[in-house]
């Protein structure tokens, strides 16, 4: 019987396309390697099930070992169903097809290795899709009857398998080398100076990163995926540090062992439990009863026939699931996600220290021009603090899901501890770092009615603190608040709500659902294509919620359409995400061949641009002024302004403690001035044209220029007699700011004090 619903050319069409995919397969086959009892009360129970079906040679081949305690003629009647659809019944007589051990049955083990020929008329009723599809969604089930009465003594079905799937460890690969060029590739720009290109490419390829983590999110819901589906999110699980390696896998058994925990063994014991593999076919009763995968225990104890043989059948869903596929034992998923995560930050932190050595080796032997890198090279330790928050960010989701969920488990009192530890530790530093960078725009704003002013031209805080703003413009520089809760909520929903897929697809519809509007209506984002690049992503994260409602069947839909709904969600969310790996590696290879990469992004709108300035290109008198009132120290290069207030304290005196003269060389005119505390470029006390005509920073305002000259200041100010272009004289003078600006000069002055260029407000021009 062929699939009705839906006409013969689409599915045709649609066979067509994924057959030409490289998991394509050239011999045509299903196959099932697991048995699993489908009714109560059954009377036939297998240790090893291998069945695989050719089409091509109309050949059925099986090698199953069982035990039963059935007795007499039976018959078994066969239902193959295909994405919720029966394709074939067919009524098999063991007597007639000459299968040893069934004809008759007998209590006890029983051993069947036969093939058997297959009609081509019962092969022509199978959908030739079943065959090109990768994960098929496909189930046998085998009702065991008796011959004359046609009571059934038992039911067993197996999952069907065409050797195709999605879970493919290429696409993994790819999607990790890319992300991580793309991360190096912003690294590589910002420190050769371009800021803006830097900020782009890191900013899309941390959206791209966490896309990939939904993706592996909608895996670990226990909500029952079609198989496609369970197959395509297992290929992000990388993301959320869920990767087998073999020796870590004894290092995590026997931590949890030495701590007191009892590792499971499902893996090592699969001859003695058949696992089944949560999926959309099963209804609430079986899962109800196959729901053991804590609770399983070694074969132990004798069958009602008198042999040594049991077996244990288990369900995994959810973060188990996840595991088992992966091969990861239950009790290992934890720790293991854990290890990854930090060994990840140490080899982070030890590159960024290698490469500051490679780069001080660079110079001295002549590779590198001296002014090669020289920001990371003068601050590298605030560079190295900011990477290691940004680390911290990353992998916050991975955190929060695998030490939440670990709080249900309780594997060891020891994982335990682990998990409150990291939890609450990277939290509270979240938190801690986010309310920092709301209150150094706020101190901004205050100062300099800009946000971005503080943000962006203190290289301290740009480089340890950036990473939780520059992707955002400048008045959204509270959004990172918001997207923690959002992270947050979507974890503790999947960690604690295991046992009812049911709360966690509503739960990830309403969160999704508002993040989209919410991001939609602010666009926080730098700029348009960014915003387009987040809501794309946004959109497409609350797609996938809606289709995970539908996968749990609470509109009780068809089974074919659930079916047909999973192939459909493999392919959208592949195309969107080949289209985001595209962008992101144009862009990062863009910014590693091109000379000059910020040609190729506009300007931000909150002319960030103009605040970020390099130490090494303070090459004229202003910048070298401005350096100096805001403090830049000489011991500590440009870093060591740090506005935020980590490393330098207020007394009660105003002082900045901490502090000593710039790190950059003064011209003659201001060789002798004091550096006072970074403050507002306008003082709110201050008359700028005082009415009374008294003094203001020294000599009055005069509206004849010469006036300045006739008068007799030498005692009040030494060397003001002496025209002002003498250099040398100049240089006696303690305060080159306090003098008269002449009639022709007033209205610069006023400018001066007021003009609207960042470098200009807080330079030291207006005081």
């Amino acid at each position: 019987m062929r699939f009705s619903y839906f006409p013969r050319p689409t599915w045709m069409s649609l066979a067509i396309l994924l057959s030409l995919l490289p998991f394509a397969a050239p011999m045509r086959l299903i196959e099932s390697k697991s048995l699993n009892p489908c009714q109560k009360n059954s009377n036939f129970t297998a240790t090893l099930f291998n069945v695989v079906f050719t089409p091509d040679n109309n050949s059925l081949a099986f090698d199953i070992v069982g035990v039963s305690s059935i007795s007499g003629y039976v018959e078994a009647e066969l239902d193959v169903i295909a994405y919720g659809y029966s394709a074939l019944k067919q009524t098999i007589d063991p007597c007639s097809s000459n299968l040893e051990g069934m004809c008759p049955m007998n209590p006890g083990q029983i051993n069947i290795e036969s093939n058997i020929d297959i009609p081509d008329d019962v092969i022509d009723k199978l959908p030739g899709i079943a065959y090109g599809v990768p994960d098929l969604d496909g189930l046998v089930k085998v009702y065991i009857k008796d011959r004359d009465s046609g009571y059934s003594f038992a039911c067993v079905e197996a999952e069907l398998s065409n050797g195709k799937t999605v879970d493919q460890k290429a696409v993994g690969w790819t999607t990790a080398v890319i992300a991580g060029l793309a991360l190096l590739a912003s690294a590589v720009t910002s420190g050769l100076g371009h800021s803006n290109t830097a900020a782009h490419v890191a900013a899309n390829a941390l959206s791209l990163f966490g896309f990939f983590q939904a993706q592996a999110i909608i895996g670990m819901t226990a909500v029952p995926l079609p198989p496609v589906v369970a197959s395509w999110t297992q290929n992000f699980q990388w993301t959320l540090g869920i990767i087998r390696i073999g020796f870590l896998q004894d290092i995590c058994t026997w931590y949890q062992r030495s701590t007191g925990g009892t590792p499971t063994n499902l893996l090592s014991n699969l001859n003695t439990a058949s696992v089944q593999v949560q999926k959309r076919s099963l209804d609430t009763t079986h899962r109800l009863f196959m729901r053991a995968y804590d609770q399983l225990i070694k074969r132990t104890g004798s069958n009602p026939a008198g042999t040594s043989t049991s077996t244990k059948t288990v369900a995994v869903e959810g973060i188990k699931r996840v595991g088992f596929r992966a091969k990861i034992e239950s009790t290992n998923i934890f720790l293991t996600g854990l290890i990854f995560f930090i060994v990840f930050v140490v080899l982070t932190a030890l590159c960024v220290a290698l490469f500051k050595a490679f780069c001080e080796a660079a110079v001295k032997a002549g590779w590198f021009k001296g002014d090669k890198f020289e920001d990371f090279r003068t601050g590298w330790k605030v560079v190295l603090k900011g990477v290691l928050f940004r680390l911290v960010l990353i992998g916050y989701p991975q955190i929060c899901i695998l030490c939440l969920w670990e709080l249900t488990q309780r594997d060891s009192a020891a994982e335990v501890v682990l998990a409150l530890f990291f939890f609450i530790s990277m939290s509270l530093a979240l938190i801690w770092a986010s309310l920092k960078v709301f209150r150094i725009a706020k101190r901004s704003v205050q100062m300099h009615k800009n946000p971005a002013y503080i943000l962006y031209s203190d290289p301290s805080a740009l480089n340890k603190w950036g990473f939780l703003y520059v992707q955002f413009r400048a008045t959204a520089y509270y959004f990172i608040m918001p997207v923690l809760i959002y992270i947050l909520v979507k974890a503790l929903f999947i960690a604690f709500a295991q046992s009812t897929g049911n709360t966690q697809a509503i739960a990830l519809l309403i969160i999704e659902a508002a993040f989209l509007i919410g991001v939609s209506i602010l666009r926080p984002w730098m700029d348009k294509k960014t915003n387009a690049f987040n809501i794309s992503i946004a959109a497409i994260n609350s797609l996938n919620a809606i289709f995970l409602l539908v996968f749990t069947g609470v509109f009780d839909q068809p089974g074919i359409v659930t079916g047909v709904m999973g192939v459909i969600f493999f392919i959208y969310n592949a195309a969107f995400s080949l289209i985001l790996l595209i962008l992101v590696l144009i862009a990062t290879v863009y910014a590693i061949v091109s000379k000059n990469p910020d040609t190729r992004y506009q300007p931000m709108r909150d002319d960030r641009g103009s605040f970020i300035k390099s130490q090494s290109q303070l090459n004229t008198e202003l910048d070298a002024l401005g350096a100096t009132a805001r403090g830049d120290m000489a011991q500590k290069g440009f870093y060591g302004r740090d506005i935020d207030g980590d490393e330098d304290s207020f007394s009660s005196d105003g002082k900045l403690h901490g502090a000593d003269a710039a790190g950059v060389s003064l011209p003659p005119s201001t060789a002798h001035s004091t550096r006072e505390t970074p403050r507002s470029p306008i003082e709110p006390n201050m008359q700028y044209f005082p009415s009374d005509g008294g003094n203001r920073h020294g000599a009055p305002y005069s509206d004849n220029p010469r006036d300045m000259y006739s008068k007799d200041n030498s005692s009040s100010r030494p060397g003001a007699d002496v025209p002002l272009m003498n250099h040398n004289d100049r240089q006696q003078d303690q305060s080159p700011y306090r003098r008269a600006p002449s009639s022709h000069s007033s209205t610069g002055g006023y400018r001066q004090q007021n003009n609207s260029s960042p470098w200009q407000r807080g330079a030291g021009y207006d005081h």
